[in-house]
């Protein structure tokens, strides 16, 4: 990979990625190489190690037992967080948001730390979350929408802040949905949830590239949120 790719690093996709969320990385991928930049891909697997010098890095959801792996696996590893206190924009959905938060608790019923780069921190629910998921963003002027199924409850402390309220579904649990600290993100979103809410992608691009991007015209995503914002309507 050259000094000029942008470098998508892809975090555990053999245990992190339920849902079809390592089709986030294909995403902001494509969304860089359809402007015109040069952009790769990375896959980091629990056998090999973190780089610390990609440009982005990607969490997606897992089982419990696959959580508890990944977190032992970064939380051992360094380069994650050196990567993200330099400024590199990490984004973790669903076991990945719980991952980069304070703790969670396991399906064991033990508290396992995480990497406290969200100010959040996951006991069970009461029930689980099984829902269409639709957010009113903080840091953007369009909706958010996706799909949840997790039995967490998420509770945020005052170093991070939400990024969005719940119009529908659950979410954290509070009216909130998700966690942002900085250039960390995390949310309860699947879909994959860059495919479903390119203002979202193009948010996490512009904090690589260091400008705001122009939106694409991709007719098939504007389907596409059409007909999941319509959830709004179906409560």
């Amino acid at each position: 990979m050259s000094d000029s790719t942008v470098g998508i690093g892809l975090l555990l996709p053999e245990v992190l990625g339920t849902y079809g969320d390592s089709g986030n990385a294909q995403v902001l991928c494509k969304r860089l190489q359809w402007r015109g930049y040069d952009a790769e891909v990375v896959p980091v697997t629990l056998d090999s190690t973190v780089p610390s010098t990609l440009d982005l890095y990607l969490l997606g959801g897992g089982e419990d037992m696959a959580q508890v792996l990944a977190a032992d696996f970064l939380r051992n590893s360094k380069e994650l967080r050196r990567a993200a206190a330099a400024g590199a924009p990490v984004f973790g959905v669903c076991a990945g948001l719980q991952i980069l938060g304070t703790w969670f608790r396991g399906i064991d019923g033990v508290d396992h730390p995480g990497l406290g780069l969200l100010d959040i921190a996951t006991s069970a629910a009461e029930e689980r979350a099984v829902a269409e998921l639709v957010v009113e963003p903080e840091l953007l002027g369009a909706p958010l929408t996706g799909f949840e199924n997790h039995q967490g409850a998420s509770v945020r402390g005052p170093g991070s802040t939400p990024l969005g309220r719940v119009v529908r579904g659950t979410g954290n649990g509070d009216g909130t949905e998700g966690a942002v600290t900085g250039h960390v993100v995390g949310t309860y979103l699947h879909g994959p949830a860059l495919a479903r809410n390119p203002e979202l992608a193009d948010l996490l691009l512009s904090w690589v590239l260091g400008h705001s991007l122009k939106p694409l015209e991709l007719s098939e995503v504007d389907t596409l949120r059409s007909e999941r914002l319509a959830a709004r309507r179906t409560r």
